[in-house]
């Protein structure tokens, strides 16, 4: 009891009026004040990082954002332990305090504002509570207040959100858009739409990133508006989304909550690009029976493209993926049409000798299906199964029984709360017929890879594809590496289908446009890059034609891991990171700045024995060797565009 009240009395002072809150080791505190408007502000070792900002919402039967009165704040402490197979770290342990504060508007409504501080991280969200002397039993939300107004002088690294319904196939927002770097607050974003979490912020030495998790089918997504005065606000899905189909304003029963707005703060970005709060505040929707198995996997489509779905090509890749040792094949759009299904098969094969031919490969598939057919103008096979619950439900079925693995479902319509349950509509019955879940053309995942089972990737990212498409891209992939792991990759798996070993943008290796990147850069995106399948882009010929040491490299590779540390780096700049795997570590760096980027790998840092390391290094010419070591430390220089892999034996 006695620690408890010590706990209690340091973790919050209070009054009729204003709250706060410190995080455990008590660096970072929240201040909830009410008034005519109820605000929150941060502060960061007694740095004020996030200024007086609003809450509250506006429900469609009551205003509870204004003039709330305080009725009771109560403070506790919330332990969680657990452990997971798909992410960035095998096991994390959560403590955090957590601050209710209970309040009511002046007609009685009641709203519970909930803030947890873990170290270097808040999460936050509104509980409603049922009225006993109303029917109210559930709450339409017309618009949240949750603002974030920044400290002056702060600097943005900012992906921004896309008009609905444009680009290819009326197909946005895709999470496609090229991020802006280091801009002013006073920026305004590409379509006049704000930005997409996650969004990362600079002030001074303290950096700031601001995301949502706990997004299921009882909300929408959210982003966030473009800045007026440093202030942003919590934005919904617009209402053209979706093709117009569904609402923009969430509504859900009565008690219940909204998703958590998550930020993560520190005075570097190690705690960015570590951060696990996105999995800590959630729970799994539902348990499964199966047991998933993660891995590697070819794809034909990325670089032979659509005419490659055929059978003899799919026959290739599968012989690429065994060759390699790899888990899995991926086969792409069209198939239901280009090698067809049972009842129509193309010049003699079907799909099911495809899944029937991997199988005797030890290859595992996964099919790619179009998430609908009528939010947007896709062709490409199979359409209007996904989103269908009896036939999805008959196609998942009949995939089980072929023991086709997993899917990928591409081409989503936006952030809706109906686009969201149809997420988790698919993961649920996937999971009934035992498959894994990739999606594409979609939303940041919040917390999926613990909310679901057989979660396990999203694109949600200027992807590879980006790269045969565009040269333009080619030059852009070193800054764009350097981008992910402090923003897109820190809050969830990245389903990304990079490290190509062709030289030239081709099915021969020898037209199109040429890769900039080295192939050391190449091999250290599968350390940087992280979801548990990595389908990679390789072809058959590399089996021949790439260095030896690369593709040995790349046989061993792992996709899940144990622990994840950050070493250095700079947003769009460069990065350092480590990633350890039972025993094993592997270290990778790359550099996408003009200067080389010097990097110093201390060893005690990681607990590594200098005498076990190996480097990969040498550009397009790569080789292995045991790197020079002065007194537990190794100093490289790193080229643009080029990369350098260490790894434990």
């Amino acid at each position: 009891m006695k620690t408890f009240l010590i706990l209690f009395l340091s973790a919050v002072a209070s009054s009729a009026a204003a709250q706060t809150v410190s995080s455990p080791d008590g660096r970072l505190c929240v201040t909830i004040r009410t008034g005519a408007t109820t605000t929150y502000s941060v502060t960061f070792d007694g740095q004020t990082v996030i200024n007086p900002s609003a809450v509250g919402l506006i429900a469609n039967y009551a205003n509870l954002a204004d003039n709330l009165t305080h009725v009771k704040a109560d403070v506790d402490t919330v332990r969680n332990s657990y452990d997971m197979n798909r992410t960035k770290a095998s096991h994390s342990d959560y403590v955090a305090t957590r601050l209710r504060c209970s309040m009511q508007n002046p007609d009685g409504w009641p709203i519970d504002i909930v803030f947890q501080l873990s170290d270097n991280n808040i999460a936050m969200r509104y509980e409603i509570a049922k009225r006993k002397d109303k029917e109210t039993g559930s709450i339409r939300v017309m618009e949240e207040k949750t603002a974030f107004s920044f400290a002056d002088g702060t600097t943005a690294f900012v992906c921004p959100q896309s008009d609905p319904m444009i680009g290819w196939k009326r197909t946005k927002p895709s999470y496609e858009e090229e991020y802006n770097y280091d801009a002013p607050l006073d920026t305004k974003s590409r379509y006049g739409q704000g930005w997409t979490f996650p969004c990362l912020f600079r002030n001074g030495s303290n950096w700031i990133l601001v995301s949502e998790t706990g997004v299921d089918s009882r909300y929408c997504a959210s982003h966030l508006s473009d800045f007026t005065a440093n202030t942003s606000s919590i934005a919904f899905p617009m209402p053209e989304e979706n093709n117009g189909n569904g609402t923009s304003e969430p509504a859900f029963a009565l008690p219940g909550n909204t998703p958590w707005r998550t930020l993560t703060i520190g005075d570097n970005l190690a705690p960015i690009a570590q951060t696990t709060i996105m999995y800590d505040v959630v729970e799994p929707r539902y348990e499964t029976e199966h047991d998933y198995k993660f891995g590697r996997g070819t794809w034909s489509w990325i670089l032979w493209q659509d005419n490659s779905i055929c059978y003899e090509d799919q026959v290739k890749y599968i012989d690429l993926a065994a060759a390699m040792g790899y888990e899995y094949v991926l086969v792409d759009d069209w198939w239901d049409v280009q090698i067809g299904r049972k009842e129509n098969p193309v010049r003699g094969h079907d799909i099911e000798d495809v899944i029937r031919y991997a199988k005797s490969k030890g290859v595992d598939v996964f099919l790619w299906y179009s998430s609908s057919g009528y939010w947007n103008d896709i062709v490409q096979g199979p359409i209007n199964c996904m989103d269908n619950s009896i036939v999805r439900k008959r196609e998942m079925r009949w995939m089980q029984k072929m023991g086709v693995k997993g899917i990928k479902v591409d081409f989503f319509g936006g952030d809706k709360q109906e686009t969201m349950r149809l997420y988790e509509e698919i993961l649920s019955d996937a999971d009934d017929a035992g498959l894994m879940v990739i999606f594409h053309g979609c939303t940041l995942p919040r917390g999926w890879e613990r909310m679901y089972p057989n979660y396990v990737g999203s694109e949600a990212v200027l992807a590879s594809e980006n790269l045969y498409f565009d040269p333009r891209f080619c030059e852009k992939e070193a800054e764009n590496t350097c981008t992910h792991p402090f923003i897109r990759n820190a809050v969830g798996a990245m389903e990304f289908g990079g490290c190509f070993m062709n030289r030239h943008m081709s099915r021969d290796n020898k037209r199109r446009h040429e890769r900039i990147t080295t192939d050391l850069f190449e091999l250290a995106t599968t350390v940087l890059f992280q979801n548990p399948i990595q389908n990679f882009a390789l072809a058959p010929n590399n089996l021949t034609d790439a260095p030896a040491v690369c593709m040995d490299y790349l046989r061993n590779v792992p996709t899940t891991w144990d622990e994840t540390r950050l070493l250095g780096g700079y947003p769009g700049k460069n990065v350092a990171m480590a990633r350890r795997h039972g025993n094993q570590w592997y270290i990778a760096v790359v550099n996408a700045a003009d200067e080389p980027f010097q990097f110093t790998l201390d060893t005690k840092l990681l607990g590594i024995d200098p005498a076990s390391l190996q480097m990969y290094s040498g550009g397009n010419e790569p080789a292995v060797t045991s790197p020079k070591v002065k007194k537990g430390k190794i100093t490289v220089k790193v080229s643009k565009n080029d990369g350098i892999v260490f790894l434990t034996k």
